[in-house]
């Protein structure tokens, strides 16, 4: 415990020296979560770093959430704990892929999922999250969409749109490995659980859902909701923080396969405090992407 708190101690210190604030993402573990200075969704941290005077943003994620960050503040020093940690879904497409496949629908817009690479951004129209995914679509005038990654998220949305949505074949690996029997076996466990599941779920996961939403919808619907019992389809590290804001409620995770590892590589303080010290593992788009993807993050800012 006293190693602990002197790790927590070093990390405020070196913060203090480097002007620096520490992102985490919904999914990291507990104690990652606790030393951060914001903790939410992907897109949702780098706005709120965007708005702050720190000089230095150490992103606990995976490679696309730094790569948006640093899109998003180009004057500040972006440094990711576990440089190993990609995303498996990101990874399913690379710029040479969509522009192949852009040739083959020429009338359709490209929305992207800001789950995907700078790159992947560069070569696409707009990108959208996964709540806003449907009103970015709907607010293009192309009939035509070409959905890039998620091919989950973009079924959830082809539902709900008479748009023709074109899907790439990409998923979350965690998502996409939750099952029907799964929903049956934990509905049985717990009846009266109110069933809330991410959109990169499988469509038949999600049509079995009391909510479908983002990890940020996810939360707010749990908060705002007068039930006592929830079960929730999404990564567990998203328990902690719901459990702290709905003390007087009970969560159970859909499936015990809802564990990233990408998302855990960020394994312990020590590698915070790592980062820090050394401002290693920094993380930058070349100028040559930057601009464009910047240019498809933003459209979809102004929609939302």
């Amino acid at each position: 415990m006293e190693n602990f708190k002197q790790t927590v101690d070093r990390i405020r210190d070196l913060k203090k020296q480097r002007q620096a604030i520490i992102l985490a993402h919904n999914y990291q573990l507990p104690e990652i979560q606790d030393i951060a200075d914001f903790v939410g969704d992907s897109l949702g941290l780098s706005q709120q770093a965007a708005k702050t005077d720190a000089k230095v943003i150490v992103f606990c994620g995976v490679d696309f959430m730094a790569e948006t960050a640093a899109l998003l503040s180009p004057d500040k020093k972006v440094l990711l704990p576990a440089p190993d940690a990609g995303c498996p879904l990101a990874e399913t497409i690379t710029a040479e892929d969509l522009r192949a496949k852009k040739r083959e629908h020429p009338k359709a817009a490209v929305v992207c999922y800001i789950n995907s690479s700078a790159a992947v951004k560069a070569e696409s129209d707009i990108c959208c999250t996964s709540s806003n995914a449907l009103r970015v679509v709907e607010s293009l005038h192309q009939e035509e969409i070409l959905f890039v990654p998620d091919a989950n998220l973009g079924q959830w949305v082809a539902s709900q749109t008479s748009k023709k949505i074109i899907l790439w074949d990409g998923c979350c690996i965690t998502h996409h490995r939750v099952n029907t029997e799964d929903v049956k076996r934990v509905r049985h466990l717990h009846p009266d659980g109110l069933l809330l599941v991410h959109p990169e779920c499988r469509p038949e996961v999600a049509a079995l859902a009391d909510f479908v939403g983002s990890t940020a919808g996810i939360l707010k619907f749990a908060q705002q909701s007068k039930a006592k019992k929830f079960i929730i389809g999404t990564e567990m590290g998203i328990l902690h923080r719901i459990q702290q804001e709905n003390p007087d409620k009970t969560f159970y995770l859909l499936s015990p396969g809802l564990v990233c590892p990408n998302m855990k590589r960020t394994a312990s303080l020590a590698m915070v405090e790592a980062v820090l010290r050394d401002m290693s593992n920094q993380v930058t788009v070349p100028d040559e992407i930057r601009g464009r993807a910047l240019a498809a993050v933003e459209r979809m800012l102004s929609v939302s």
